[in-house]
């Protein structure tokens, strides 16, 4: 089991230039839970995990990892405790899988000390864990782009950090790939107890596999808590400005968001299709054909 660890955000600003993308959100993470940032496009949530990881500057308030600002901490002992896989990282022309895996264990190796048996280790498991251990030795910029997000994350693993930060873990894959990197991500908490917090795009998917929800509009933070327990119409409504309907999803049980668009939405005086095609049709005679 991890370590236990206290992060959290404080009247958290922050933004680029002298714009502020997020506006005062205060959140408290969940320690050995996975936990989900939602939202709109451009609400503020990859500047809210930057910020967290900081990667970026907050303009005002702190984030604050054990009773410490992360301004305060050394980038070494920040990075063996917090690890972050950013959107769109670039690896370096010609690397090899494993070379770049490698890197994530920087934080745990010496000044001038070769790689460990340890690292050998976390390496080989992390490419391993996410179904590119094949690839090993191969240019990362010779892979899919699904490939290539698989050995993101393996990087991020090697790392071993006891809180993992992930912006859209799942961009590029097909939804086969996207279930497959989730539940990799949820055996590593349940396994280790790492704390997860990650970005994710689909609020169905972010519903079925998060433990907390962080819901974002205009970056401020307007719901907080288990899926059950926000996930409603009406959030939906005021974060993506979309009608909905809330169901129990019949394979997880949690809350599934079902759109209602303009089109192909079944009126109350239309049978579903399950209806219709149970219905017996007639003879124009009144026969039962």
């Amino acid at each position: 089991m991890t370590a236990p660890h206290v992060l959290r955000t404080e009247s958290l600003v922050a933004g680029y230039g002298r714009t502020p993308i997020v506006d005062g959100v205060s959140i408290d993470v969940p320690m050995h839970r996975v936990s989900v940032i939602v939202g709109a496009n451009a609400c503020g949530k990859s500047t809210l995990l930057k910020a967290m990881s900081r990667l970026i500057p907050a303009m005002s308030g702190a984030v604050i990892l054990d009773g410490k600002s992360l301004d305060q901490l050394p980038t070494k002992d920040l990075a063996r405790t917090l690890g972050l896989l950013p959107q769109q990282p670039v690896a370096p022309e010609g690397i090899a899988v494993a070379d770049l895996v490698g890197r994530g264990r920087h934080p745990h190796q010496r000044l001038f000390r070769s790689r460990t048996s340890d690292d050998d280790r976390a390496v080989t498991e992390a490419l391993a864990a996410t179904g590119v251990l094949d690839l090993a030795d191969r240019a990362v910029d010779e892979l899919s782009g699904g490939q290539r997000q698989r050995v993101w994350i393996a990087m991020a693993l090697a790392q071993e950090t006891d809180i993992l930060l992930l912006d859209e873990p799942t961009t590029f894959l097909d939804v086969s790939h996207q279930i497959e990197v989730l539940d990799l991500l949820t055996d590593l908490n349940l396994r280790r107890g790492t704390t997860i917090v990650m970005v994710l795009h689909d609020i169905n998917l972010a519903a079925r596999y998060a433990d907390h929800l962080f819901a974002l509009r205009a970056g401020r933070l307007v719901a907080s808590g288990a899926p059950r327990d926000v996930v409603t119409s009406d959030l939906v409504r005021e974060v993506f400005d979309l009608d909905a309907t809330v169901i129990d999803d019949p394979v997880s049980g949690t809350p599934l968001i079902l759109p209602r668009g303009r089109h192909r939405v079944l009126t109350a005086a239309e049978p579903s299709a399950a209806v219709a095609a149970h219905t017996v049709p007639a003879s124009t005679t009144g026969e039962i054909r």
